[in-house]
Protein backbone atom coordinates (compact mmCIF):
# COMPACT_ATOMS: atom_id res chain seq x y z
CA UNK A 1 0.00 0.00 0.00
CA UNK A 2 1.36 3.22 -1.07
CA UNK A 3 -0.36 6.49 -1.76
CA UNK A 4 2.98 9.24 -1.82
CA UNK A 5 3.91 11.39 -4.59
CA UNK A 6 7.70 11.87 -5.81
CA UNK A 7 8.32 15.17 -7.39
CA UNK A 8 11.49 14.89 -9.41
CA UNK A 9 12.43 18.23 -11.79
CA UNK A 10 9.04 19.04 -11.65
CA UNK A 11 7.56 16.07 -12.67
CA UNK A 12 5.09 13.73 -10.63
CA UNK A 13 6.03 10.09 -9.77
CA UNK A 14 3.63 8.47 -7.86
CA UNK A 15 5.50 5.83 -6.17
CA UNK A 16 2.66 3.01 -6.29
CA UNK A 17 3.45 3.47 -10.30
CA UNK A 18 7.68 1.97 -9.79
CA UNK A 19 6.69 -0.30 -7.44
CA UNK A 20 4.01 -2.15 -10.07
CA UNK A 21 7.06 -2.45 -12.41
CA UNK A 22 9.57 -3.08 -9.77
CA UNK A 23 7.96 -5.96 -7.97
CA UNK A 24 7.52 -7.47 -10.89
CA UNK A 25 11.11 -7.98 -11.90
CA UNK A 26 11.63 -11.53 -11.23
CA UNK A 27 13.61 -11.94 -7.77
CA UNK A 28 12.39 -8.71 -6.77
CA UNK A 29 10.41 -9.25 -3.51
CA UNK A 30 9.58 -5.79 -2.57
CA UNK A 31 10.37 -2.05 -2.90
CA UNK A 32 10.68 1.14 -1.22
CA UNK A 33 11.92 3.99 -3.33
CA UNK A 34 12.17 8.31 -2.12
CA UNK A 35 13.50 11.05 -3.56
CA UNK A 36 15.19 13.98 -1.68
CA UNK A 37 15.89 17.44 -2.38
CA UNK A 38 19.93 18.04 -1.82
CA UNK A 39 21.29 21.71 -1.21
CA UNK A 40 22.46 22.14 -4.52
CA UNK A 41 18.80 21.85 -6.03
CA UNK A 42 19.38 18.90 -7.71
CA UNK A 43 17.52 15.48 -6.22
CA UNK A 44 18.84 11.77 -5.46
CA UNK A 45 16.37 9.14 -6.29
CA UNK A 46 17.38 6.05 -4.48
CA UNK A 47 15.73 2.90 -4.96
CA UNK A 48 15.96 -0.05 -2.21
CA UNK A 49 15.24 -3.65 -2.95
CA UNK A 50 14.53 -6.45 -1.27
CA UNK A 51 15.92 -9.36 -3.40
CA UNK A 52 14.77 -13.36 -2.80
CA UNK A 53 17.17 -15.00 -0.56
CA UNK A 54 18.90 -17.11 -3.94
CA UNK A 55 19.44 -13.34 -5.93
CA UNK A 56 22.21 -10.58 -5.96
CA UNK A 57 22.02 -7.41 -7.03
CA UNK A 58 23.93 -7.32 -10.17
CA UNK A 59 24.61 -5.73 -13.51
CA UNK A 60 22.01 -7.51 -15.02
CA UNK A 61 19.69 -7.11 -12.27
CA UNK A 62 19.93 -3.26 -12.41
CA UNK A 63 19.69 -3.26 -15.81
CA UNK A 64 16.46 -5.38 -16.36
CA UNK A 65 14.99 -2.79 -13.32
CA UNK A 66 16.22 0.39 -15.22
CA UNK A 67 14.96 -1.22 -18.57
CA UNK A 68 11.74 -1.72 -17.39
CA UNK A 69 10.77 1.07 -15.46
CA UNK A 70 11.78 3.52 -19.04
CA UNK A 71 9.71 1.47 -21.18
CA UNK A 72 6.96 0.57 -18.96
CA UNK A 73 7.06 4.41 -17.30
CA UNK A 74 9.58 7.25 -17.96
CA UNK A 75 13.23 7.41 -18.09
CA UNK A 76 12.52 10.15 -15.32
CA UNK A 77 11.11 7.03 -13.04
CA UNK A 78 14.81 5.88 -13.24
CA UNK A 79 16.27 6.00 -10.14
CA UNK A 80 19.80 7.76 -9.36
CA UNK A 81 20.69 4.24 -7.30
CA UNK A 82 19.63 0.88 -6.45
CA UNK A 83 20.33 -0.59 -3.54
CA UNK A 84 19.73 -3.92 -1.48
CA UNK A 85 18.16 -4.28 2.11
CA UNK A 86 16.81 -6.61 3.96
CA UNK A 87 13.43 -5.36 4.69
CA UNK A 88 11.58 -2.37 4.07
CA UNK A 89 10.04 -0.32 6.75
CA UNK A 90 5.93 -0.74 7.11
CA UNK A 91 3.76 0.77 9.67
CA UNK A 92 1.76 -1.63 11.45
CA UNK A 93 -1.36 -1.45 9.06
CA UNK A 94 0.78 -1.89 6.26
CA UNK A 95 1.89 1.30 4.47
CA UNK A 96 5.82 1.43 3.50
CA UNK A 97 7.30 3.99 5.06
CA UNK A 98 8.33 6.36 2.88
CA UNK A 99 8.30 10.05 4.30
CA UNK A 100 10.19 8.67 7.23
CA UNK A 101 12.83 6.86 5.38
CA UNK A 102 12.53 10.15 3.08
CA UNK A 103 13.25 12.36 6.41
CA UNK A 104 16.07 10.58 8.11
CA UNK A 105 18.19 10.52 4.77
CA UNK A 106 17.62 14.02 4.74
CA UNK A 107 19.32 14.36 8.42
CA UNK A 108 16.22 14.34 10.58
CA UNK A 109 16.51 12.91 14.20
CA UNK A 110 14.73 9.26 14.15
CA UNK A 111 12.81 10.32 16.52
CA UNK A 112 10.90 13.23 14.39
CA UNK A 113 11.14 11.30 12.11
CA UNK A 114 9.66 7.52 12.83
CA UNK A 115 7.15 6.66 15.56
CA UNK A 116 8.48 3.30 16.31
CA UNK A 117 5.30 2.37 18.50
CA UNK A 118 3.59 2.41 15.24
CA UNK A 119 6.14 -0.19 12.79
CA UNK A 120 5.60 -3.71 12.35
CA UNK A 121 9.21 -4.14 12.05
CA UNK A 122 11.37 -1.17 13.60
CA UNK A 123 15.20 -2.80 13.08
CA UNK A 124 14.06 -1.82 9.45
CA UNK A 125 15.24 1.64 10.43
CA UNK A 126 18.83 0.85 11.16
CA UNK A 127 20.38 0.99 7.10
CA UNK A 128 19.22 4.33 7.00
CA UNK A 129 20.28 5.69 9.58
CA UNK A 130 23.97 4.30 8.89
CA UNK A 131 23.06 4.86 5.19
CA UNK A 132 22.13 8.88 6.35
CA UNK A 133 25.36 9.30 8.29
CA UNK A 134 27.40 8.69 4.64
CA UNK A 135 25.07 10.60 2.95
CA UNK A 136 25.43 14.17 5.24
Amino acid sequence: RSDATLNRYGVRIGTAEIYRVVEQVSGVIDSLVVCCELKDGGFYMPLFVQLADNMTLNENLIHEIKTELRTKCSPRHIPDEILIISEIPYTLTGKKMEIPVRKVLMGNSVNTAFNIDSMKNPKSIDYFLKLSQKLM
